[in-house]
């Protein structure tokens, strides 16, 4: 096993880890702004808390998923884009620098045969 392949792999784990943990951060937050959204609300009662804060914490958890699917495809996008514009930058730089070596090689040339 090469290190390149293992370095992928613990990257790759590490972003599980890491989304893994944020997404339970994420559903803390929804709990307790549902919690504080119930305290708004005295009049229910413990049954009706439960279940306007189980509704709550679904809705957010569908927005916070919609939210970082489109996240995640504008990064796709972004990366691909990017990565267009490195090749033709590195594509220009690249043909400079073969072209300065060949005017370079060609003066130094026409200076060799000038004595």
């Amino acid at each position: 096993m090469s290190e390149t392949t293992g370095g992928m792999r613990t990257d790759a784990a590490i972003n599980e880890i890491e989304g893994f943990l944020l997404w339970e951060a994420e559903k803390r937050r929804a709990r307790s702004r549902a919690e504080e959204f119930c305290a708004g609300l005295p009049w229910l009662t413990g049954t009706q808390r439960a279940e306007v804060a189980r509704h709550y914490c679904r809705d957010q958890a569908e927005l916070s998923r919609d939210t970082l699917e489109r996240i995640a495809a504008r990064a796709t996008e972004l990366r691909a884009e990017y990565a267009g514009v490195h090749r033709a930058l590195r594509r220009r730089l690249l043909t400079g620098y073969a072209a300065g070596t060949v005017a370079l090689a060609a003066a130094v040339g026409f200076a060799l045969a000038g004595r």
